[in-house]
C-alpha cells in the first residue's frame, strides 16, 4: 500500500514541477526582454552620447550646419527604427501568435491527458483497495 501512495505523492510533485517550471520560464522570459531592451538603451544612449561629442569637437563655426545634420541623422535613424521595428513585429507577431496557440494546444492535450491518466489512475487505487479488502475477506472466511 505504500509503494501506491508513495507514487502518488511523485506524481504530485512532478506535477508541481510543471507548474514551477512554467511560472520560472515566464519570470526568466520576462528577465532576459527586460535585460535586451536594457542593453539596447545603454547602446543607444552611447551612440548619441558618441555623436554630439563629434559635434561638439567640430567648433562652433560648423554648429548651425551640425545642428542640421544631427536632426536629419537623428530623424533618418528614427524612421528606420519604425520601419524595422514595424516589419518584424508585422511578421513576428504572426509567426509567433501562431507557434504560441500550437504549444499551448499541445500542452493543454498533455495536460488533459495526464488528468485522464491520474483518473484511471485513482480508479486503479480503489480497485486495488477493494480487491486487498475482498482477498482480506476471503483468508478470514
Amino acid at each position: 500500500m505504500t509503494r501506491l501512495s508513495e507514487q502518488l505523492a511523485d506524481l504530485s510533485l512532478r506535477a508541481k514541477g510543471a507548474e514551477n517550471a512554467l511560472s520560472a520560464a515566464n519570470k526568466e522570459a520576462h528577465d532576459k526582454i527586460e535585460a535586451r531592451k536594457a542593453e539596447a538603451l545603454s547602446a543607444a544612449k552611447i551612440a548619441v552620447e558618441k555623436v554630439n561629442h563629434q559635434i561638439k569637437s567640430a567648433g562652433e563655426s560648423a554648429t548651425r550646419d551640425l545642428k542640421a545634420l544631427q536632426a536629419k541623422i537623428t530623424a533618418d535613424v528614427n524612421t528606420l527604427k519604425a520601419h524595422v521595428v514595424e516589419a518584424k513585429h508585422g511578421l513576428s507577431v504572426k509567426l509567433a501568435e501562431t507557434r504560441a496557440e500550437d504549444l499551448e494546444s499541445d500542452a493543454g492535450f498533455a495536460i488533459d491527458y495526464a488528468i485522464a491518466s491520474v483518473e484511471q489512475a485513482r480508479l486503479a487505487v480503489l480497485d486495488a483497495i477493494a480487491a486487498r479488502f475482498a482477498a482480506d475477506e476471503a483468508k478470514r472466511a
